[in-house]
């Protein structure tokens, strides 16, 4: 594949996104990776780099610049409009914007897929992830160290011999998930309104103090990193934690945009199963999807006033994913076209309790996301196909119960409506072929229309009504002579002969799926 080059990476996420001020060597300079910037650490040599200024402000860039132009960057990227044009022209480096609200991970998720690289950081710290950190936290300060997200789980702790920890840190570790108090929520309140390192008291007579410090990037707290001070940290361990929270902060991100970007291109890979365009084997392989299983569609009601489709969309997106993550784990969800869809696994062979836990999973995300979001949502459950090569029909027989369902049926599967769907299949094919469309019953209809008749009524309800006379006055509400009357007088000059069961049942089915008439209607 060629290299992608700074015109490429214009062509697909300029403009509002990502506005060039300055490209001193032309569009044509290549661009091999999205790159986050570390301040604490010098730039090593990365040609082609595209260097993301977090935490720089823009007007404050030049510096950077001159940087990047020796460490050989094609690019420097700033967030807001006032960045240093001239330096970056007499250093020969591209100079980009984003917006000023833009969130750095966002930008670094964007154009590391659209570059086609894998997310990269600055500094080549050697630790292989937030483990390795938290011991060499650990082994600079002289305190047993964790790392935590802004929710208060651990996701990751050191393991140095020797280094005191209390029982707060041994039932953190175990559940991975610090345990709640208003003494710690206190805490965690000092800590992050702080921008340094800070001191905390035990918190039970047995516990043992805390050196803590925020972990942020561009603005946004992405965690917090935990020391145990035992009474023996290194002098200069408040250094040694603000250097590890800087280099936290670059492996959260990093982490989150990989896995963002891997979301993304699992969505594409699922979208591309679903229409199927793609090695169904091979796709079923990247997305974890094995055995039999069916297509569940949710959409937002379209008769509802949605101020913003498209952000709610999203948002259902989001509780559908968690609601069948919460169900099955790692799970395939997308949205295409406004419809949310999401594979779900099937027993083999399929069994009524597949129906009916999916059914019941389907109502519970509708009651769930129509409460959410305020908007009613529909969801329709397809066929349960043996393998990922029918989910693209599973996927169809979702979308045609979409079109049936309304406020009285909110959530069904295709079984449950094989009927409507199967005449709504039927009303598209015979609308599009002439000899299928043609015949009685146009006459009927026209009859009618010039002569105030209801011969058409009449007749489908007698169809419905199993062509016995009496039912079908019923649900005329006339006398069952009036039917006959009318029946009588339809073969006369509609010219169609009801002895004929063949031609009973093709007017029968032209007067239903494309006039649209039934008797339960009539």
């Amino acid at each position: 594949m060629d290299a992608c080059t700074l015109g490429d990476l214009l062509d697909v996420v300029g403009g509002p996104a990502l506005h060039l001020h300055t490209a001193p060597a032309g569009q044509g300079v290549p661009v091999t990776e999205a790159v986050l910037h570390d301040g604490r650490t010098p730039l090593p040599r990365l040609p082609g780099g595209l260097l993301l200024a977090v935490g720089v402000p823009a007007a404050q860039a030049g510096p950077l610049v001159r940087a990047a132009a020796e460490a050989g960057l094609t690019g420097v990227v700033v967030r807001g409009p006032d960045g240093p044009v001239e330096e970056a022209e007499a250093h020969g480096v591209a100079l980009l914007s984003v917006a000023e609200d833009a969130a750095w991970h966002q930008v670094h998720l964007l154009l590391a897929s659209a570059i086609g690289a894998r997310p990269a950081t600055a500094s080549d710290t050697g630790l292989g992830d937030l483990f390795a950190l938290a011991d060499a936290i650990a082994a600079g300060t002289g305190g047993a160290t964790a790392i935590e997200d802004p929710r208060q789980r651990i996701l990751a702790y050191s393991t140095v011999p020797g280094q005191q920890v209390d029982e707060d840190r041994r039932q953190g570790i175990l559940g991975l998930q610090v345990p709640p108090s208003a003494e710690n929520t206190e805490q965690y309140r000092r800590l992050f309104a702080a921008d340094r390192p800070v001191r905390l008291p035990a918190l039970t007579g047995s516990g043992l103090p805390r050196l803590a410090m925020p972990v942020r990037a561009g603005g946004e707290t992405l965690g917090s990193v935990w020391v145990i001070d035992g009474g023996s940290l290194a002098p200069d361990a408040e250094d040694t934690l603000v250097q590890g929270a800087s280099t936290a902060a670059l492996l959260l991100l990093r982490a989150r945009a990989a896995r963002e970007l891997a979301r993304h291109r699992g969505s594409d890979l699922l979208r591309r199963l679903l229409e199927g365009t793609t090695d169904a084997p091979t796709a079923a392989q990247r997305l974890g999807v094995t055995g039999p299983a069916r297509v569940a569609a949710f959409v937002l009601d379209s008769a509802a006033s949605v101020p913003d489709a498209e952000r709610t969309a999203l948002r259902l997106l989001d509780v559908v994913r968690l609601q069948c993550e919460a169900r099955y784990g790692r799970h395939a969800c997308v949205l295409v076209d406004g419809v949310v869809y999401a594979v779900l696994p099937a027993e083999a062979p399929r069994r009524r309790t597949d129906g009916h836990s999916h059914r019941t999973l389907a109502e519970d995300i509708v009651g769930r996301a129509g409460q959410a979001l305020r908007v009613p949502v529909r969801a329709a459950l397809g066929e349960v196909v043996p393998d990922a090569a029918g989910l693209a029909d599973s996927r169809a027989d979702a979308d045609l119960v979409l079109r049936v369902l309304d406020a009285e049926l909110p959530v069904a599967t295709v079984d449950e409506v094989r009927p409507r769907v199967t005449l709504l299949r039927l009303a598209e094919v015979m609308g599009e072929r002439r000899e299928l469309s043609a015949g009685a019953w146009r006459r009927v209809l026209a009859y009618d229309a010039a002569n105030g008749t209801e011969y058409a009524r009449t007749l489908v309800c007698w169809f419905d009504a199993g062509c016995d006379m009496a039912g079908a006055a019923k649900l005329l509400a006339v006398h069952p002579n009036t039917c006959r009357y009318r029946l009588r007088q339809l073969q006369q000059h509609a010219g169609v002969d009801l002895d004929d069961p063949d031609e009973r049942l093709v007017l029968w089915l032209q007067l239903r799926a494309l006039a649209g008439l039934s008797g339960a209607t009539a």
